[in-house]
């Protein structure tokens, strides 16, 4: 798919149905194969993807995952039921999603109860992994799915995490940014330089908005 426009109304997107995300509490064991927790970030270093082998001949030693890392502060915030991010480490400013049906969604004002977050779209990084580390120590919700370009809304879940450690994900995780459950919220951003990104719209290809409970009775234990 051509690159996706991030910043629009929400009323241009279409009336869908809803798919539920399970919503689990991050802990070292829920999020193997995804990522970890992360206690310090001045103590961890996020993963850097070697560039890949082309043929025959390998990739100098020593070469090919020198591009390093950006990082910035990532801000979400909801402006009635619609919830906006922005970026800095890499200049991005998005409309996440909304609470409510598109169609109904306002900016002015809350239409509805915001239990969840509805997702239109989802990407990952090949170049790197990414940490979401939370300024504000409050809860927030991370979704994601494990690599494979063969992506289904059955494939996704959101992690919970309580605010006390940051989320850190695996290059080629699938995910969509990190969501506040209060009205907004700074994390602390890192990732790789390079920033590669590969998307899906989620609406578009299959039918459905992801909703992601944002309410700490849903949290499961794994």
């Amino acid at each position: 798919m051509s690159k996706p426009e991030y910043i629009f109304e929400a009323s241009s997107k279409p009336s869908l149905p809803w798919h539920e995300v399970p919503l689990i509490r991050a802990t070292d064991v829920s999020l193997r194969g995804y990522g970890c927790l992360v206690d310090d970030p001045d103590d961890f270093e996020i993963g850097i993807t070697r560039w890949p082998q082309q043929g025959w001949r390998p990739i100098d030693e020593g070469t090919g995952d020198e591009g390093g890392y950006v990082e910035g502060t990532f801000r979400c915030d909801w402006r009635g039921d619609v919830l906006y991010g922005e970026n800095e480490a890499v200049n991005g400013h998005y409309v996440l999603g909304w609470s409510a049906d598109p169609q109904q969604a306002r900016t002015d004002r809350r239409t509805a109860a915001r239990d969840q977050v509805l997702l239109w779209h989802m990407n990952y990084h090949p170049d790197g992994g990414q940490l979401f580390y939370p300024l504000d120590r409050k809860p927030f919700i991370v979704p994601a799915a494990l690599p494979g370009d063969n992506l289904s809304p059955e494939k996704v879940v959101a992690f919970w995490g309580d605010g006390s450690k940051g989320i850190y994900i695996h290059a080629g995780i699938w995910h969509e940014g990190v969501f506040p459950v209060e009205d907004e919220q700074r994390f602390l951003d890192r990732q790789g330089r390079v920033h590669a990104r590969v998307s899906a719209d989620i609406g578009r290809e299959f039918g459905v908005y992801l909703c992601c409970p944002l309410r700490a009775d849903r949290v499961r234990d794994l």
